[in-house]
């Protein structure tokens, strides 16, 4: 099994479904990149995220963190690894 095909993501979330998040980011390299306002949200390693809803075409995405509903663009929620 590929170690890639492993690696969730809040995108790859069911409405419902909760998780830990394990790592935000790891792979952005640009200094800009969003994951350092989704870490200032308050998803950071260790807090449990739940889909509440997703748009018909899956973008945006409805995420609780820390007792808040979220609204994620997919590529966002794509950071988050659970």
């Amino acid at each position: 099994m590929d170690s890639l095909a492993a690696i969730k993501t809040v995108a790859d979330m069911k409405i419902g479904e909760s998780a830990v998040i394990t790592t935000v980011g790891d792979d952005c390299i640009d200094i800009h990149c969003h994951c350092l306002r989704l870490m200032e949200l308050g998803f950071t390693p260790g807090q449990e995220v739940t889909l509440v809803a997703k748009s018909p075409f899956k973008d945006p995405l409805a995420v609780s963190v820390r007792g808040t509903v979220i609204a994620l663009r997919r590529n966002e929620a794509e950071c988050i690894k659970i």
